[in-house]
C-alpha cells in the first residue's frame, strides 16, 4: 500500500517536473519543488511525535493487512503448486471426511443434510384471452 502512495507521489512529481520544463513561464523552478517536497516528507516523518494514538492505531492496522496479505499469498502459493504438481490426467480426489475429534470434520450427520426448503408457490393461472375471428 505505502509502495503504491509513493510510486504516486514520484510519478506525479516527475508529470509536474517533466511539464513545467516544457512551459517557460512556471511559477515554481525545480529547484523550490525539491525543496517544498524535501520540507513534507520531513514534516510527515515528525506526524508519530504530534500524534502517538493516530500512529499506533495505524501501526496496527497495516499490521492487520500485513498478515492478511501473508495468508492469502501463502493461500494462493499452495493453490498454484497443487495444480503445478498435478498431471493434465489427473482428477482431483476428495479429501475423505474423518472422525468427530480428530480436528476435522467435527460435523454430524445432521449437519451435513441440506437445509429444509420450502417449496415455492407458482403463480396463479391466467385466463387465456378469447380473440373475436376476424
Amino acid at each position: 500500500m505505502f509502495f503504491l502512495l509513493r510510486m504516486a507521489f514520484w510519478i506525479g512529481l516527475v508529470c509536474v517536473l517533466v511539464s513545467g520544463a516544457n512551459s517557460g513561464n512556471s511559477p515554481i523552478e525545480a529547484g523550490q519543488a525539491l525543496t517544498v517536497a524535501s520540507a513534507a516528507v520531513s514534516d510527515a516523518r515528525g506526524f508519530c511525535e504530534r500524534q502517538p494514538q493516530a500512529c499506533v492505531a495505524g501501526g496496527q492496522v497495516a499490521t492487520a493487512l500485513g498478515q492478511k496479505a501473508e495468508a492469502g499469498a501463502r493461500t494462493l502459493f499452495q493453490f498454484i503448486s497443487e495444480k503445478l504438481t498435478e498431471k493434465p490426467g489427473d482428477k482431483p480426489v476428495a479429501t475423505p471426511v474423518s472422525a468427530p475429534g480428530q480436528g476435522q470434520g467435527t460435523l454430524t450427520a445432521s449437519d451435513l443434510q441440506p437445509a429444509y426448503h420450502q417449496p415455492v408457490p407458482l403463480p396463479p393461472r391466467r385466463e387465456k384471452a378469447v380473440r373475436p375471428a376476424v
